[in-house]
């Protein structure tokens, strides 16, 4: 069996692991949440909601491959498979059903702020371990502080 060698330390590695691995399952969660949201919306501001969902959802999965990537080049598997995303999600689910606009509003809102302070964790925690890493959640937490102020600003 094939095997990624790591540039970065054994002390390293971990925490950049633990860092990379958590940003992934924020990330996938995230895409998840606002697809689902995306596809329920109604409501006086549903046009613009759902397409603002969609930018979220591009963005999410853009980087979440970006990360993941980044795991397996410094020796780390991610794992993305929905069960540990379900196991390890700290993010909020939203209700079964149609959801109004409003609401999207504030979960979204709500949730992309949480993730943000994560994020902010994992740049600290990586400063040290791998500033390559660091850099990406840098990439990620500025795109999810836009997005942030975005919903933020329909509220």
């Amino acid at each position: 069996m094939t095997k990624i060698h790591s540039p970065l330390s054994d002390d390293a590695r971990k925490v950049t692991a633990e860092a990379l691995q958590g940003a992934v399952v924020d990330l996938i969660d995230l895409s998840l949440l606002a697809k689902q949201a995306h596809w329920n919306v109604v409501g006086r501001n549903f046009r613009s909601v759902h397409l603002q969902l969609d930018e979220l959802v591009t963005a999410a999965r853009s980087h979440t491959d970006i990360l993941a990537e980044r795991a397996v080049a410094v020796g780390v598997t991610p794992d993305g498979r929905s069960t540990k995303v379900a196991a390890d999600t700290k993010n909020p689910q939203p209700d079964p059903g149609y959801l109004q606009d409003d609401k999207v509003i504030a979960l979204i809102t709500d949730t992309i702020g949480a993730m943000v302070g994560r994020f902010r964790e994992r740049i600290a925690a990586t400063e040290h371990s791998d500033q390559v890493t660091q850099d990406e959640l840098i990439s990620a937490a500025q795109d999810l502080e836009q997005q942030h102020w975005m919903f933020e600003a329909m509220r």
